[in-house]
């Protein structure tokens, strides 16, 4: 079974986004940025659902730590936000993210195929 790293700062959003995958995937949670980096050290996940507005350290700054880490650099990762415009999409793209899905999750198939076509 696949393995995605969830690192979502509101418990409800975490408990939403485990219980769609739950069936499909094995979830690890993490509430903030730095727990992530660390966690995804040890036990590196197929794919990152990454919350880009997490306190002390933002999604883009979690992203680019990974991207500068030989470890991690070529995990997939997906950015999981509310910041829903087109710029805001295209800014998170350009920025390394490998793709974008937002939240509320209001269509669970919109996150399941990113997450499918990410996961392989």
């Amino acid at each position: 079974m696949k393995t995605v790293a969830v690192v979502e700062d509101n418990p409800d959003n975490r408990l939403l986004v485990s219980v769609i995958l739950e069936d499909l995937y094995e979830i690890i949670e993490y509430e903030r940025g730095d727990e992530a980096l660390a966690g995804l050290r040890v036990r590196r996940p197929d794919v990152v659902l990454l919350d880009i507005s997490l306190p002390e350290m933002d999604g883009s700054e979690v992203l680019a730590h990974i991207r500068a880490d030989e470890s991690l650099r070529t995990l997939k990762v997906i950015a999981l936000t509310a910041h829903a415009s087109p710029a805001d999409r295209d800014r998170f793209l350009a920025e390394g993210f490998d793709d974008y899905v937002t939240k509320p999750i209001t269509d669970e198939s919109i996150l399941l195929n990113a997450l499918k076509k990410a996961a392989g």
